[in-house]
């Protein structure tokens, strides 16, 4: 069987759970293409819109806020968002892939794709399957202007959201946010710290921008390294793709933290943690979650990321620090205290799925079968 995954790099979440999904699929024995779908008219033009993106919040987060809330606007209105009309334009590129290429089922944990899916049904194209995957916990703005076959959310209490915001019950699965095979094949703490290298006699705290590096890291950088100087908790620092942030943080604070720019081994690193320090991003939480690690999360991308950190803190599974404070060290130290810790861990595992891969390899298995 062939699958399509169709997705972009506005963040790096949306691309991981496509990853997720195509791992899956692959050991099942699919033929699977995942691309971004911009990539087939310009690969240029794929790489400017994720860009854009990327720009935007690492520079001016508050800014893409704002767009958020503009696009929440729009849901009010009576007619399609410019979003809509501006995905349309390469729906017939698409057509045109899809007639050259085998394809038994499409899977989009992105929006764009599932806005060009959606006006290529309209115009009477012939489709298989259609499944869309959310990777934050809300109904983000425009996902009612689709027409996908199925929705995968990430919990249950979500659904009434969505359903609020057009999307029928009867599309709707509640499997949670894929993530990789690795994350839920843990290694205990030790063996981690080991295989990375890492002392087993210290205690680790993760910080984490994301695969992009937003968030105010170099703030909780210099304030947890001047609290915990002289003791036996390390920092781990995560830049992503974010080589300035990486350089700057260089310049200061080598001799003090562990310093890394993109890893192919984040799980290995939650793992070998007392503490993962990051922004709310769908995914990223999702990760963490599946491990099972205390999370503290601060500073979000106003928009979706807000909407994650509450539902995460409303379920006892993070807790939110919206401003680095002195303050900041007692609470990391109190969020690591064996009952807290316990507490933490024990919601992340009643509320988040380490399955939702499976799943959908399941749901895909389902419909390829009955659609051919």
């Amino acid at each position: 069987m062939d699958a399509l995954i169709l997705s972009c790099g506005t963040g790096g979440g949306h691309n991981a759970a496509g990853a997720a999904i195509k791992e899956e699929l692959i050991k099942r024995g699919y033929n699977v293409k995942f691309f971004n779908p911009y990539a087939l008219k310009s690969n240029r033009l794929a790489r400017v819109i994720d860009r854009a993106y990327v720009g935007l919040v690492q520079k001016a987060p508050n800014v893409f806020g704002v767009v958020y809330k503009i696009g929440n606007a729009y849901r009010k209105l009576p007619f399609h968002s410019p979003v809509y009309y501006a995905n349309g334009r390469i729906a017939a590129i698409i057509e045109d892939y899809i007639q050259k290429n085998k394809c038994d089922i499409i899977i989009m944990p992105h929006l764009f794709p599932a806005e060009i899916i959606t006006q290529m049904k309209r115009k009477g194209y012939e489709l298989p399957p259609t499944v869309f995957v959310g990777t934050d916990y809300t109904c983000i703005p425009f996902t009612e202007e689709t027409e996908c076959d199925y929705y995968v959310i990430p919990a249950k209490d979500l659904e009434k959201e969505y359903i609020k915001r057009g999307i029928k019950k009867e599309k709707l699965r509640t499997f949670g946010i894929p993530v990789r095979e690795v994350f839920d094949h843990s290694i205990n703490m030790d063996e981690a710290k080991l295989e990375l290298g890492l002392s087993v006699s210290n205690r680790y705290i993760l910080v984490s921008g994301g695969s992009i590096g937003a968030g105010n890291v170099e703030k909780v950088v210099k304030n947890l390294s001047d609290y915990y100087d002289g003791t036996n908790v390390k920092l781990i620092i995560i830049c992503g793709n974010n080589k300035k942030l990486l350089n700057k943080l260089k310049d200061k604070y080598s001799e003090k933290c562990i310093l890394i720019g993109h890893t192919n081994d984040i799980a290995k690193y939650m793992m070998a943690s007392n503490l993962i320090i990051g922004k709310p991003g769908g995914l990223s939480s999702t990760e963490a979650a599946v491990v099972g690690k205390p999370f503290i999360h601060i500073t979000p991308i106003p928009g979706c990321e807000t909407y994650n950190m509450r539902y995460f803190y409303s379920k006892g599974m993070s807790i939110p620090v919206k401003r680095i404070t002195e303050k900041f060290g007692k609470i990391c130290d109190k969020t690591m205290e064996e009952d807290n810790k316990k507490k933490m861990i024990c919601q992340q595992k009643n509320n988040i799925s380490a399955n939702a891969r499976i799943l959908i390899g399941d749901m895909a298995d389902e419909l390829c079968k009955t659609d051919n």
